[in-house]
């Protein structure tokens, strides 16, 4: 290693979900010394800390990475943003703060492709021992003080109560905990917000750990190579700016990449792991040849619907303006209910696209407030609500591509939405049960007419059609360094999260999952991170629930 190089145990790329529990836990017992790089700046905009501040920070190249898919026929030649967090807490600092861990079946689906020891039973007490329920909840919730405070939706609107009763008097059963394992019914989000004030996992993990001496954060840092000797991953390469010189950061015993779904994909691509004829185009030398890097890539799709409400009825569109705006900044200053400590969406729904089905296989979202057309949560100037549904598991898949190795221009992103036959089918029906849901009694009385798509958008054809020029992503990508063993062709990492054929180097992010979860994906990446902690760490795995 250069004398000069700076070095620890274990270098960190990335202070997102999975990066800030992993500083906090391998920092935890003062044995060994950590350095965790992010290539954004501290998490000192206000804006991330206001849980209404979502609505800044997402447009905010200062503290995001403003990437956008690929132009495609099924989004009607869109580019898609396709955001991710760029500071301390990475896309905790500027998510929806919604904690949802999905169904049992999701991570038993893993196991069952060869992932020793993540099924549900064995990742539960790890969902366990990130989160700190506060409120009501089963045994299977965690009441850790160290972890993300999880708590329920305190500002309740009149409409989102008729949203509900309509939903129940459909059918639906009203599911005061999605998170207790029985995810089907109707009721309200539960979410990271505590006194007002959005928790990332750099305020619950990063933060409290930041005062051990054995641990370094170092921001502005943007990762440009692994280095290697051999087949051992040995540093990290970074730059602090366009043209600045390179400095490196070197490691002892692993380089842990903790990036995220799309530069954890170019990272490893740029630094020779990856598909032999895309690091050819790249003129990388190949370190190790493995064609599912970046391969496998998959997100959630989403359509909503919008209603006007009648004249003088409260949503959000009037609260968030003049006087009222004042009122509710007033109340949140005073730590009492308010839209400005509200997550985006409100009331989940989870329920089948199609009777017959065993579980849902749907998510819908719905919110007292309506957005403009075709504007990223700008609200409209008139009362309104919103409904939105995605699939759960989608089918269709793409990829992530680094361009160029250089770490400043962003990378190739095609997600393929909707290019599966099943997932058009599903998000078809997904559309169709938000109109039900939109137009039920007991939300008669409050709203007046559908203002997009438009009641003349009937068909199937007409609905998909809406679907490609309105439907927007929702910031759940994964894959792209899919867990599975060796034998299968388009594994990145075994199911101790080592890179395949690779030494020292291991994935702790997003990109590692296999299939999507039926859930936002935030609460799956810090449970992944804090199992990981204990493979790392060589101790024994928590009991299964």
């Amino acid at each position: 290693m250069p004398p000069d190089a700076d070095t620890f145990d274990y270098v960190i790329v990335g202070s997102g979900a999975a990066g800030s529990v992993l500083a906090n836990r391998l920092t935890a017992d003062g044995t060994a010394t950590v350095c965790v790089l992010e290539a954004g700046p501290p998490d000192r905009n206000p804006w991330i800390h206001i849980p209404a501040g979502f609505i800044k920070t997402l447009a905010d190249p200062g503290v995001t990475w403003q990437f956008k898919t690929e132009p495609l026929a099924m989004t009607g030649g869109r580019r898609i943003a396709t955001t991710q967090g760029r500071t301390l807490g990475g896309g905790s600092s500027v998510n929806g703060m919604i904690y949802n861990r999905g169904q049992p079946a999701d991570l038993d689906h893993w196991a069952q492709r060869g992932n020793r020891g993540w099924g549900y039973q064995d990742c539960l007490p790890y969902y366990r021992r990130s989160e700190n329920r506060v409120g009501f909840g089963e045994d299977n919730r965690g009441r850790s003080e160290g972890g993300i405070p999880v708590t329920d939706m305190d500002w309740i609107n009149p409409i989102s109560e008729a949203f509900i009763a309509g939903c129940v008097g459909m059918g639906i059963p009203r599911n005061p905990d999605y998170n207790s394992g029985d995810q089907a019914g109707v009721g309200y989000f539960q979410r990271a917000i505590q006194n007002g004030r959005r928790v990332s996992a750099a305020t619950a993990f990063l933060k409290p750990a930041r005062s051990r001496r054995n641990l370094e954060v170092r921001t502005n840092a943007r990762a440009s190579a692994i280095l290697f000797e051999g087949k051992r991953a040995t540093g990290i390469r970074y730059v602090t700016a366009p043209g600045a010189p390179a400095k490196q950061v070197m490691a002892r015993r692993e380089v842990i990449l903790s990036s995220g779904t799309v530069n954890t994909a170019r990272l490893l691509q740029i630094s020779g792991v990856g598909p032999a004829e895309l690091l050819g185009q790249l003129g990388v030398p190949v370190v190790q040849a493995l064609r599912g890097v970046g391969a496998n890539f998959r997100d959630h799709y989403a359509s909503r619907f919008v209603m006007r409400a009648k004249p003088g009825t409260e949503t959000l569109n009037g609260l968030a303006r003049g006087l009222n705006l004042g009122l509710q900044v007033a109340r949140w200053g005073l730590k009492r209910p308010s839209i400005l400590a509200t997550a985006p969406s409100h009331v989940h729904v989870f329920w089948k696209s199609f009777e017959g089905l065993d579980a849902p296989d749907l998510q819908c979202v719905f919110t007292p407030g309506s957005y403009a057309e075709g504007k990223v949560y700008v609200l409209d100037d008139y009362p309104g609500v919103t409904a939105g549904a995605w699939q759960h598991r989608p089918e269709s898949h793409g990829w992530v591509k680094a361009r160029s190795t250089n770490v400043f221009e962003d990378p190739e992103i095609n997600p393929n939405y909707l290019s599966d036959a099943m997932d058009v089918r599903v998000h078809l029906g997904g559309m169709r049960l938000l109109r039900r849901m939109l137009n039920t009694p007991e939300l008669g009385r409050f709203l007046e007419a559908e203002t997009l798509p438009g009641p003349s958008v009937e068909s199937d054809d007409e609905l998909l059609d809406f679907a490609k020029k309105n439907g927007s992503t929702t910031y759940h990508l994964i894959g792209t360094a899919r867990m599975g063993p060796e034998t299968d062709p388009t594994a990145v990492v075994n199911d101790r999260l080592l890179v395949h054929g690779m030494q020292a180097l291991r994935v702790v992010d997003a990109s590692i999952m296999p299939s999507m979860p039926s859930a936002n994906t935030y609460a799956t990446t810090l449970m992944i991170a804090e199992k990981a902690a204990d493979l790392i760490l060589g101790r024994q795995a928590a009991a299964a629930a």
